[in-house]
């Protein structure tokens, strides 16, 4: 009796132990695939997932998912052909564009130093002002067909913030005196560094105060914070909480924008990305606040 229950028990503790070990093993299995699929799904290796176990159910899990990734592979490859042929699409007919709009625009100054009725100078003054906006959304086109393809070629160094940003808004000065506009600018005396594009960002900042002449009411406040947090805000009555979730959208204008191509805020939304940093809008009570952050340098 005593044999039989000490032989039971053994068996019962081989039956445990082949359990746990079977448990093991599909949890190794399980985390190999996680691991595999994270890293496929983020790169362009043509490797598929293969795991050390032999179990049928994980056999046939991993076999389904590389089916797949094969198909997801196949989509990403034909929507990066798609993109990079509407990309260039767009650069060259935005160039193509640039050179008879001038002559036009060169003919309609010629034009109007010519004797004319009132009416037709006011239709004249029309047709300037229609080729004027044309001419400045082919140009708008171009420069943002060049920046989605252009993260590649960007050029990372240590940037101080503060500097970038005081450059930027003595640029845009005339423009902001122009419109009556007395930026109120905060920032710290310590240089705030990170590793990025300094063209690229010169660029985004001045987009960004493109769209506050474009929407304020006569303020802006620009904040640099300790951490690195970039603030853009100004009164924009004008705009409401659906116009704000669609400002970085592709030609997407407001009616009350002035000569607004819909690029502006796309082609920094797009920059700032490629720079691993982020960028989104807000309004709160009226207030347009859109907010910049990028990662500390490693």
């Amino acid at each position: 009796m005593d044999v039989f229950l000490y032989g039971l028990i053994g068996l019962l503790i081989l039956v445990i132990f082949l359990l746990f070990l079977k448990i093991y093993l599909l949890r190794k299995s399980a985390e190999e695939i996680r691991k595999s699929f994270s890293d496929k799904i983020h790169t362009e290796t043509n490797t598929l997932i293969d795991i050390s176990g032999r179990d049928p159910c994980m056999c046939a899990l991993a076999a389904d998912i590389n089916e797949q990734l094969k198909k997801l592979r196949q989509e990403r490859h034909r929507y990066k052909q798609g993109d990079l042929a509407v990309k260039e699409t767009i650069a060259g007919v935005s160039h193509d564009l640039r050179t008879p709009l001038t002559a036009i625009c060169g003919y309609l100054d010629l034009l109007k130093e010519e004797e004319m009725s009132q009416t037709a100078k006011q239709y004249l003054d029309v047709i300037r002002n229609r080729a004027n906006a044309l001419k400045k959304l082919t140009e708008e086109l171009l420069s943002y067909s060049i920046a989605v393809s252009s993260a590649a070629s960007l050029m990372f160094e240590d940037t101080v913030l503060n500097h970038v940003l005081e450059e930027s808004i003595s640029s845009q000065y005339g423009i902001l005196k122009g419109c009556r506009i007395t930026p109120v600018i905060s920032m710290p005396e310590e240089k705030i560094i990170r590793r990025l594009d300094k063209h690229a960002l010169l660029r985004i900042f001045e987009n960004i105060i493109g769209n506050a002449v474009k929407y304020s009411d006569g303020d802006l406040q620009i904040t640099l914070s300790e951490h690195g947090q970039i603030t853009f805000s100004n009164h924009a009555a004008a705009l409401n909480e659906v116009d704000v979730q669609k400002l970085f959208d592709r030609l997407y204008t407001v009616e009350t924008g002035v000569n607004s191509t819909g690029l502006g805020l796309s082609i920094a939304k797009t920059l700032t990305e490629q720079m691993n940093g982020k960028i989104f809008a807000r309004y709160v009570k009226g207030v347009l606040m859109i907010e910049l952050t990028f990662p500390f340098p490693l």
